[in-house]
C-alpha cells in the first residue's frame, strides 16, 4: 500500500492534470467500489446513481490529501474521498497526440488498453478523460454532496496528526507515547498517534532513531523519542522531495519511479548489512509484516 510520500506525489501530479476540468460524464462498472469503504462492501445502486447524477457537470477545484487518502474537491462544494489501497490506479490520457500518465499500482494493460477489464471507474473531462483500475477491488471512492456531508460522516475521526503540521510537535509526540502498550512499530502504523507512516518508513524511521521495532512503545525514554520524532519528519520530508519510494509496484502520476527506494537503509534488506556497522539485518513480524531491523544498532 502507498505510503504518505507516494499518495502526495500522486496528489501533486493529479492537481496539475485535472485542476479546473469540468466532468462529462461518470460510468461506474463495479458499483461496489463506490458503495462503502469496508473490505465486505454490499453493491449499492442507489449510491451509484448519486455518484454520477451528484458529479457530472462538476469541475475538480484541488485536490488535498489526508494521510494516505486523497480528497477531492469539486465545484458546489461536492467531495471524492478516494483510497487506492493495494492496487488502485489512477490513469490520465489527454486528447488524442498526447502522453498518457498513471500513478499507483503498474498495470500493464493500461500502457496498451483504456479502458481495460481492471478500468472500474471512467470520469470524461473536458480535455481527456481519468481512469479508475483496481486490479484487487479493495480501493474505493466515496461521494459526498457536501462539506457538511463529508464532516458528518467523520471519515478520519481515529486519524492522529500529519507527521509534517505544526500540531504535530514533539511534546505532542511524547506525550502521545507515554502510555502507550504495544510494539512501537505497531503503534507507529496504527494511525491514531501519526499519519500516513505504514511498513517502509515505520522500518527507516526506527532504524535511524535506534529503537527496535518490537519494544514496547511506553518503554521509549525521552531521547530516543525525540530522535524518532526527528527521523520521520526528516524522512518523510526526503522522500516527498524524491518522489517517494516506489518499492515493488507503485508508480507516480507521470509513470516514474519515486527514489527514495535507493535511500532505503533497511527496508527489504533482511540478511544484508547493515550500512552502520556492517552486522547482518534481521527481520521479524509484526501485525503481519515483514520487520527490518539492525540487532546491534538499534536498542
Amino acid at each position: 500500500m502507498p505510503e504518505l510520500p507516494e499518495v502526495e506525489n500522486l496528489r501533486q501530479g493529479l492537481a496539475r492534470t485535472i485542476m479546473g476540468q469540468k466532468i462529462r460524464h461518470v460510468e461506474i462498472r463495479k458499483p461496489k467500489l463506490v458503495s462503502g469503504k469496508g473490505t465486505l462492501r454490499r453493491v449499492s445502486r442507489k449510491e451509484k446513481e448519486k455518484f454520477i447524477r451528484g458529479l457530472t457537470g462538476e469541475k475538480f477545484i484541488n485536490v488535498e490529501r489526508r494521510a494516505k487518502n486523497l480528497v477531492f474537491k469539486l465545484s458546489h462544494e461536492k467531495i471524492i474521498l478516494a483510497h487506492l489501497k493495494m492496487s488502485g490506479q489512477f490513469v490520465y490520457k489527454a486528447s488524442a497526440g498526447t502522453k498518457t500518465v498513471m500513478g499507483g499500482h503498474p498495470i500493464e494493460l493500461s500502457e496498451k488498453e483504456l479502458p481495460n477489464k481492471h478500468t472500474h471507474i471512467t470520469f470524461k473531462l473536458e480535455r481527456g478523460t481519468l481512469y479508475y483500475n483496481d486490479t484487487r477491488m479493495f480501493g474505493y471512492l466515496l461521494y459526498y454532496p457536501s462539506i457538511k456531508a463529508f464532516e458528518t460522516a467523520n471519515h478520519f475521526s481515529t486519524y492522529g496528526l500529519e507527521p509534517l503540521s505544526k500540531q504535530f510537535t514533539s511534546k505532542y509526540f511524547s506525550a502521545a507515547l507515554k502510555n502507550k502498550n504495544g510494539k512501537i512499530k505497531a503503534v507507529l502504523m496504527d494511525q491514531k498517534i501519526v499519519t500516513g507512516l505504514g511498513n517502509i518508513y515505520a522500518d527507516e524511521s526506527l532504524f535511524e532513531a535506534r529503537i527496535r521495532p518490537y519494544r514496547n512503545a511506553s518503554s521509549i525514554s525521552g531521547l530516543e523519542v525525540q530522535k524518532l520524532y526527528k527521523a520521520i519528519i526528516r524522512i518523510i520530508r526526503r522522500a516527498i522531495k524524491v518522489g517517494g519510494s516506489s518499492v515493488a509496484t507503485y508508480r507516480l502520476l507521470d509513470d516514474t519511479r519515486g527514489n527514495y527506494a535507493r535511500e532505503h537503509k533497511v527496508y527489504g534488506k533482511s540478511g544484508k548489512m547493515c550500512a552502520n556497522c556492517g552486522k547482518p539485518l534481521e527481520k521479524t513480524v509484526i501485525q503481519s509484516r515483514t520487520t527490518i531491523f539492525c540487532p546491534r544498532c538499534q536498542k
